[in-house]
């Protein structure tokens, strides 16, 4: 039998989930247009501040995406001298491709390290490994909200006088166990993404950088306003690069709701890891509740065609974060010789069943019935 659209799971319901703040974001829309301001008004500032003091940090700087949060951070330390070209940044290997994109576009070297066959995120114990006299920085990326080991990473990071930027794009709220420190203050600077699908989505795009350093803060505002402090008078050669007021207004109505719908999150994840139980199914491994926000709840099985055939002709929409590995994209030739196989099968074999802060018992009810009656060819 054909399940209609409407009859669906959803994987991730947008319209709904928006659809709870209509009456606050007309009166946020409302706003802006009475002040008047549209670039780097009011609105903007007060969610810099805002977003700032969740994190538990000096700055934050609002940027037009996430991809250049991370290439505004990678560019400001080269104005500062603190970064060179042909210098070596360590990177996940499983990862989204902005996470490479961000060092390559600012003439940085990507050197791609596997990931840990539990947590997915990048395996510290492989790090120093990859260290050279040209290594500069680490990326290490909270990938599907889940922070990585970071205690590991800043001992690493000490030991070798190295930089650490976090790409938090998919970890909004997650928190350290061990030290109460957020994503987005667990390094030097880190680059967030607001689009719509991620924990604290804008209606559009949006993205921000968050540090304790004045100067890299300093830097990356100049740097996202055409390379300006003072209008007209430019000290680098910026780019466009900043939050608008809309998008701001809209993100500051979402951020006091952030928290408890990262809650949401994990209790739907506990009930999946719990009450799935099908030996063809490979659950997710968490280190600490509170270190995962839960972006995404991403499954492993052998043969993910199949299963994502099953999930869909039985009412339940997935996605597959993601299909082909950086280092196997047409765009990165040059990697296509690396030899990463932990990082090439996680890409052969995941695949996202749906999870928000909004998702009804009864759904999670389906989801765990029909993962639970797959059955391989």
């Amino acid at each position: 039998m054909k399940i209609e659209v409407s009859d669906m799971v959803k994987f991730l319901d947008l319209q709904a989930l928006n659809k709870r703040y209509e009456s606050a974001f007309a009166a946020a829309l409302q706003d802006v247009l009475d002040a008047g301001w549209f670039i780097q008004g009011q609105r903007t500032k007060d969610f810099e501040r805002e977003y700032a003091d969740y994190c538990g940090v000096k700055h934050c700087i609002g940027v037009a995406n996430g991809l250049d949060a991370l290439i505004l951070i990678f560019r400001a330390y080269k104005e500062l001298g603190m970064l060179n070209a042909g210098d070596e940044v360590l990177v996940p290997a499983n990862t989204y491709i902005a996470s490479v994109l961000a060092v390559s576009a600012v003439d940085l070297v990507p050197v791609l390290i596997e990931p840990s066959p539990d947590s997915y995120n990048i395996d510290p114990s492989l790090i120093e490994a990859h260290i050279t006299e040209r290594t500069k920085a680490i990326i290490p990326v909270h990938l599907y909200g889940q922070l990585c080991d970071m205690e590991a990473i800043n001992a690493i990071a000490m030991k070798h006088n190295l930089l650490i930027v976090e790409d938090a794009a998919q970890s909004h709220g997650a928190i350290c166990p061990n030290t109460g420190k957020k994503s987005g203050n667990l390094g030097d600077a880190a680059g967030h993404s607001f689009y719509p699908g991620k924990n604290l989505g804008a209606l559009g795009d949006g993205g921000a950088v968050t540090t304790n350093n004045d100067n890299l803060a300093a830097c990356i505002r100049a740097l996202g306003n055409y390379g300006s402090n003072k209008k007209y008078y430019n000290i680098y050669k910026g780019v466009n690069s900043r939050l608008d007021e809309l998008q701001a207004a809209f993100l500051s109505v979402k951020l006091k709701d952030l928290d408890e719908g990262n809650a949401h999150r994990r209790v739907i994840a506990q009930r999946y890891r719990r009450e799935i139980v099908n030996s063809e199914i490979v659950l997710p491994e968490v280190t600490s509740e509170l270190s995962h926000v839960w972006h995404l709840f991403v499954i492993r099985v052998k043969d993910r065609d199949h299963l994502q055939k099953y999930l869909s002709d039985n009412g339940i929409q997935t996605v597959i974060h993601y299909p082909l590995p950086p280092h196997l994209q047409e765009a990165y030739m040059e990697l296509k010789t690396l030899i990463l196989p932990v990082c090439e099968v996680i890409h052969r074999e995941v695949i996202s069943l749906p999870i928000s802060p909004i998702m009804p018992n009864e759904e999670v009810d389906r989801v765990i019935a029909v993962v639970n009656s797959y059955k391989a060819n």
